[in-house]
């Protein structure tokens, strides 16, 4: 941005230096998971950046072609800040403005890696990620809420993803969890 000042001599341009942006708790504009061909496993957005779908999957095949083949951390793409790590064939990315701390998105991010590697026991590949679902949704859920970082200590998230996990509602439990659950209270109360 220039502002124009008018002397003696003529007109001058002079450049003006933005005004730094004020902090913000709502750091984390997206977190992604995509395959090994680019496909989306997992994304959330946490502001209206890339409103549709269309739009989003399109970043989300720029991010991959411009990450997939590179050995750095950190990429600058379209005006964001994505820190972006690799595993077998899953790529995990969490996106921030172009001001944010590459740090803290990179601490996010290493959360939710290592969330997903305890709770998958190392296994983290896209078959055990689909497999478990519901738990890669409560660990982004007990790390960023509405872009607004919570957590970054994985044994945290996953201490709180477990707990959660036990409070699912009997209308939402399958039979065998049921019958299970049916089974503790039966020896507990046998062994009183």
């Amino acid at each position: 941005m220039e502002t124009l000042v008018l002397g003696c001599g003529g007109t001058v341009l002079v450049p003006v230096l933005s005004r730094p942006q004020e902090p913000s708790l709502y750091t984390v504009k997206a977190i992604i998971i995509l395959d090994n061909d680019g496909e989306r496993l997992f994304a959330k957005y946490y502001d209206d950046t890339y409103p549709s779908v269309k739009e989003q999957r399109a970043f989300e095949k720029n991010i991959f072609n411009k990450t997939h083949r590179s050995d750095s951390e950190i990429a600058l793409l379209d005006g964001l800040t994505v820190v972006y790590k690799s595993s077998i064939d899953l790529y995990c990315c969490v996106i921030g403005s172009a001001t944010q701390n590459e740090l803290m998105l990179t601490a996010v991010l290493n959360c939710l890696f290592d969330s997903l590697s305890q709770m998958l026991r190392k296994n983290v590949e896209r078959r055990a990620l689909l497999d478990n679902m519901e738990g890669l949704f409560l660990a982004v859920d007990e790390i960023v809420d509405g872009g607004v970082i919570l957590e970054s200590d994985p044994q945290q998230v996953v201490h709180r993803v477990a707990v959660r996990g036990e409070d699912v509602p009997l209308t939402e439990q399958t039979v065998s969890q049921v019958l299970q659950a049916a089974k503790e209270q039966i020896k507990w109360s046998l062994l009183r």
